[in-house]
């Protein structure tokens, strides 16, 4: 129900100060969790709707993307209804069998509200139907055989953006310097040219972006693909409960408030500002700007949580001096991990 009107809506209409009031109001404890299935869904618009009423029934939170060619998903799920969630979801065939990932660090904060929307793709990427082929894709490895093929000398291609991979990598990785995954398929394609008959090792968040990436590869000719079963958020958890070693250097970048998931003690990246060791990444606290960078607490101090002095300027002034700062200052909304000037 939209607790706006009292009619049935299939979107939430409340602000967001509503949302972390009510969010912060909770008694009960949530699970985090992410999955994903390239599987042929006929109508993502109904099928939609269906998830919208069925999840928003339970209280779940999260940000879901619909497609013609499957699902993916990051949501929080209330955890005393936990097994009425599985079950209901287990129920229609496109899901039955889809495999979830399960935040272990989890403060039950990740989401705010309930986001089921409908895209071209589950990823965005840019490809056509004709430069892959998710029935062809590579073989999926476990944590402890990832670790004996790093340790063969395998080739490992973080698939993931610049601004992720900075505050946590594989040992030894290939690391693009690409933004969006879009971007990152043909530069990931150069950096591998030459390479076709060696072993290459794929890994992603939770295993979606991988998936696409090895069936593209295997397209280009490469002929021994092979990918992360689960991503590193898996990964993590093999590795603790099997009492593997950790191979995974740094934090696991996550799509939700935590904006970080700590996979080993490791810092292996630097505060934008003044360079100090730091893997903290925040959103810019002018929301003109809303810049995604990593900031360490005595620069958060220094800037008022802003990326630099323009912002801070606007941030702290009054609604007419932000009047007057509008007319000369261009800020960076929409864009990710440039240090800040």
């Amino acid at each position: 129900m939209d607790p706006n009107s009292g009619k049935t809506k299939l979107i939430n209409r409340l602000g967001r100060e509503q949302l972390q009031q009510r969010l912060d109001s909770e008694t009960f404890n949530r699970t985090t969790l992410s999955f994903y299935k390239y599987v042929n869904i006929s109508n993502p618009a109904a099928m939609r709707d269906q998830l919208f009423e069925l999840w928003w029934s339970f209280n779940c939170l999260g940000r879901i993307y619909l497609a013609h060619e499957g699902v993916n998903a990051q949501m929080s799920v209330p955890t005393h209804l936990w097994n009425e969630f599985e079950s209901s979801l287990r129920v229609i065939p496109e899901f039955a069998d889809v495999p979830f990932k399960i935040a272990v660090e989890d403060d039950g904060k990740s989401f705010i509200k309930l986001q089921v929307k409908v895209r071209e793709q589950i990823v965005a990427d840019g490809l056509s139907y004709e430069q892959y082929d998710v029935s062809n894709v590579g073989k999926h490895l476990s944590a402890q055989e990832w670790n004996q093929e790093i340790t063969n000398g395998a080739i490992v291609v973080d698939i993931r953006n610049h601004y992720e991979s900075e505050i946590g990598h594989f040992e030894n990785a290939i690391l693009p310097t690409a933004e969006t995954f879009k971007e990152e398929l043909p530069e990931v394609l150069q950096l591998l040219k030459g390479k076709e008959n060696q072993k290459v090792l794929l890994y992603c968040t939770g295993g979606v972006r991988c998936e696409k990436t090895s069936s593209y590869l295997k397209h280009h000719g490469f002929s021994d693909v092979n990918q992360l079963l689960g991503g590193i958020i898996d990964y993590k958890r093999q590795i603790k409960s099997q009492g593997l070693e950790n191979k995974f250097k740094g934090k696991n970048f996550v799509f939700d408030n935590r904006l970080g998931e700590r996979i080993s003690d490791e810092v292996v990246s630097h505060c934008h500002q003044c360079g100090s060791v730091c893997d903290a990444h925040t959103n810019c606290a002018n929301v003109r700007c809303n810049l995604l960078f990593i900031q360490c607490p005595s620069c958060a101090s220094k800037y008022n949580a802003c990326c630099g002095d323009d912002c801070q300027s606007y941030f702290l002034a009054t609604p007419e001096q932000k009047l007057e700062l509008e007319k000369r200052l261009v800020f960076k909304r929409g864009k990710r991990f440039h240090k800040a000037e």
